[in-house]
């Protein structure tokens, strides 16, 4: 067996921290890096002292893409990449200059948060079905971003 290089690592530790998710739908999960050091971690999850899906069921809200497509989404939780960026703040950790790992490519609000906290780089392991927003506020922001797998990351309900 070979020894994995560091985006191969921390990558891999998405899916433990994804493990801890309470909503079964996405099951995401997010490890922030500086320097080869992991800076906090988060999952998909309700806010703390809030009913988590596990226990009270999924609160599924319909979506409506430009093209008409009509999606659900699971509004009970917060995203994985939301509850690092919230346990970094929580603590006092600057993420300046710090690299993101995901389970897909953020959403459009945690693309606008990942560069308002000058995250410089994010690496999802899969591609999210509506992430061309996604793309371009990084892009625009000069976040680096990479996608180990081109392959979209799809879940029940979607």
């Amino acid at each position: 067996m070979s020894r994995p290089g560091w985006d191969d690592y921390f990558l891999d530790l998405v899916d433990h921290v994804a493990a801890r998710a309470t909503c079964d739908r996405g099951r995401s999960g997010c490890v922030i890096v500086r320097d080869k050091r992991i800076v906090c971690t988060g999952y998909v999850g309700s806010p703390s002292g809030l009913p988590h899906c596990d226990e009270a069921g999924h609160y599924l809200k319909q979506m409506i893409d430009e093209d008409g497509t009509v999606r659900q989404h699971c509004v009970r939780t917060v995203h994985a990449e939301q509850n690092a960026i919230c346990q970094a703040a929580r603590y006092g950790l600057s993420l300046a200059g710090t690299t993101l790992y995901c389970t897909m490519e953020p959403c459009r609000v945690c693309a606008m948060l990942i560069a308002s906290v000058g995250i410089a780089r994010v690496v999802a392991k899969r591609r999210y079905h509506a992430g061309q927003d996604t793309r371009d506020i990084l892009a625009q922001a000069g976040v680096e971003l990479e996608i180990a797998d081109d392959e979209v990351q799809t879940y029940e309900n979607q």
